[in-house]
């Protein structure tokens, strides 16, 4: 492969990373698109050798190899994650090199921009630790309560309104259907021994009146506002019924953003805020890897412009 490619590290079907693939393309930066959970060890075939410059050496995915000294950015956007390895032993064992092995060049790549490096997507993506850099960068965040003890998630509920959320959006069925466990108003009465089975997040609900995702790219912000019906608390179950509008970010916001990102080392992030009656922003969360392909078309946002140049140029073209 001629040129400094781009790594594009996905999932088989993507059509966020699709469209960034496409504007590589077009404008003729050479990228290597593969799954490397779900690809290694065939058909990649990894030969890296580390010397006084960093890791080179060649990465070969069926008929099309790149220079692994060259490689001017890594997209780590959704990747299976490495075979467990269950069953023999020998399974359990290769799966684990695999992981450190090829996971571990390509976390070791030397010049290469990172969106974002897979280390720091998985630091980030602890909520505790999303609270504790949100407060450090000077955002506003709601009373939050992480427990299993039931008597202290009562007290916390009797407090003020509050709502539950998962600590990690994972898979869950109901019935044998995927869902979607989101967040809801909790009551003191609801609350019974089952908090004690495992961790819980409580937090104080916001008195919003509409929603802002604001997605930052290198050192862009792209914010538009959401609004849902009347009662909907997670905007993401209700979809179907919500309109966009781009918003400006505020400058305090977007430095406060800035600063979030730099204290996990991102690049890269997709932070939800609830904006009450006076205009202020809450912090809620930030996804490290978050979608964002249907809020560029639904407000306008030029954001797969904006991954395009950071991944080609390693800085925006527009700062």
């Amino acid at each position: 492969m001629d040129g400094r490619p781009v790594l594009v590290c996905t999932e088989f079907e993507d059509a966020t990373a699709d469209l960034v693939i496409a504007e590589l393309n077009r404008r003729r930066v050479p990228v290597l698109r593969f799954d490397p959970g779900r690809d290694f060890p065939a058909p990649v075939v990894l030969a890296a050798r580390v010397g006084a410059g960093g890791w080179g050496g060649r990465l070969t995915v069926g008929e099309r190899t790149a220079d692994l000294s060259a490689v001017r950015a890594l997209y780590h956007r959704r990747p299976s994650p490495y075979p467990t390895g269950s069953g023999e032993q020998a399974a359990r064992f290769g799966a684990q090199e695999n992981r450190r092995g090829l996971g571990g060049v390509l976390g070791a790549l030397p010049g290469c921009l990172y969106l974002s490096h897979p280390q720091a997507i998985a630091r980030a993506e602890y909520k505790p630790a999303q609270l504790s850099a949100a407060l450090r960068a000077g955002l506003t965040v709601p009373a939050t309560l992480i427990t299993n003890d039931p008597v202290e998630a009562k007290a916390f509920c009797a407090a003020q309104p509050t709502i539950y959320k998962p600590l990690h959006a994972g898979a869950y069925e109901v019935e044998g259907e995927p869902a979607g466990i989101w967040a809801a108003p909790v009551e003191a009465g609801e609350v019974d021994g089952a908090v004690s089975h495992s961790a819980h997040l409580f937090q104080a609900q916001v008195p919003k009146v509409a929603d802002v995702r604001a997605v930052v790219v290198g050192e862009q912000v792209f914010s538009a506002r959401i609004t849902a019906p009347p009662g909907v608390v997670d905007w993401r179950a209700e979809y179907q019924s919500l309109t966009y509008e781009p918003v400006a970010c505020p400058e305090e916001i977007r430095g406060a953003l800035l600063r979030f990102l730099a204290d996990f080392g991102l690049n890269f992030g997709a932070f939800d805020f609830a904006v009450t009656t006076d205009g202020a922003w809450w912090f809620l969360e930030c996804n490290p890897n978050g979608q964002w392909a249907w809020l560029e078309d639904a407000a306008g946002l030029p954001i797969t412009h904006a991954i395009a140049d950071l991944l080609e140029n390693g800085a925006s073209q527009h700062e």
